[in-house]
């Protein structure tokens, strides 16, 4: 028996967790929060961290929205669906550091079910996180992984290498020809255990997410930076704004659903710049993000 109230409570209490724990490791951040309301039903809490010595820009959301029609986005590769009411609750959180060799991260945790009359409904989870650096560090990698690994612990020895793989697919810049980071976990459609059992693996993807991240924070963010290293930051948040507006599912699942476009877009980063046909210097650091990190491989 699904129980949607008990998904609710939890991904409240996780974005007041995570928000808590950001403006913690900051110095004086400026925290903006909006109370939302969707004319098609359901609403939404939306908070911005921002212009704090340590995080440029976060949006941590939570949104519980419903219809009486699924969004082409979710009924594509399951026509059957198409037609049915449903309800849409998830967390979604995207931060972009000050410090170029502090990692962006994005974490997501959510539900839907959809019903129709007279039918048995149908639900799934689905979420993950994922590490975005500008300058690489294979103690940060192997830290990340091994915490991701550790989320799946007690669900299958199967689980993390197919959530990870599944990662390396997602996060992909079809038209770069490259990932966007070096991965994490990615999981979609999960419904194949009990309900209780597959909230538990949501639970535990989401619970694990700031001992992933906030390790790396604090091991790098007071290293000095220059010029040199934001602009490279700045160039690389560009590949960020082309995966999240072409290919991100969430993305599109709020647009198409009429989401409420503010706080969609929140992952976006603050400051971002493009250069035509930029190359990294031969044995740079910048190279090595590229010939080492950018390249999906086993960091446990």
């Amino acid at each position: 028996m699904i129980d949607i109230d008990a998904v609710k409570v939890y991904l409240l209490e996780l974005q007041d967790r995570i928000t808590a724990a950001l403006r913690n490791i900051d110095v004086n951040p400026v925290l903006q929060e909006d109370n939302w309301q969707r004319k098609e039903g359901g609403g939404g809490r939306s908070r911005i961290i921002q212009e704090g010595k340590v995080i440029e820009q976060a949006g941590i959301n939570f949104s519980h929205v419903c219809g009486t029609n699924l969004p082409h986005s979710a009924t594509v590769n399951r026509p059957e669906l198409t037609g049915r009411s449903y309800q849409a609750l998830g967390d979604s959180l995207v931060i972009h550091p000050l410090n170029p060799y502090v990692p962006t991260t994005h974490m997501n945790v959510r539900f839907l079910v959809a019903e129709k009359k007279n039918t048995e409904p149908v639900w799934w989870f689905g979420g993950g996180f994922d590490l975005t650096p500008y300058y690489g560090f294979e103690e940060d990698a192997r830290h990340w992984h091994t915490t991701a690994k550790d989320a799946c612990t007690g669900f299958g020895k199967d689980v993390y290498p197919k959530y990870k793989q599944w990662c390396d697919e997602y996060f992909y810049i079809k038209h770069r020809q490259e990932p966007r980071g070096i991965g994490g976990l990615f999981f979609d459609d999960l419904n194949t255990w009990s309900f209780k059992k597959c909230f538990a693996f949501l639970q535990s993807v989401g619970n694990h997410f700031l001992s992933a991240y906030l390790p790396i924070v604090e091991r790098r963010k007071d290293i000095p930076y220059g010029d040199r290293e934001r602009d490279f930051q700045l160039y690389r948040r560009g590949r960020y704004v082309e995966f999240n507006l072409m290919y991100d599912r969430g993305t599109i699942f709020g647009l198409q659903s009429g989401g409420r476009t503010e706080s969609i877009l929140m992952s976006l980063p603050p400051r971002v710049k493009w250069q035509y046909n930029w190359q990294p210097e031969s044995g740079s650091a910048e190279a090595e993000l590229y010939e080492k990190f950018l390249k999906p491989r086993d960091w446990i």
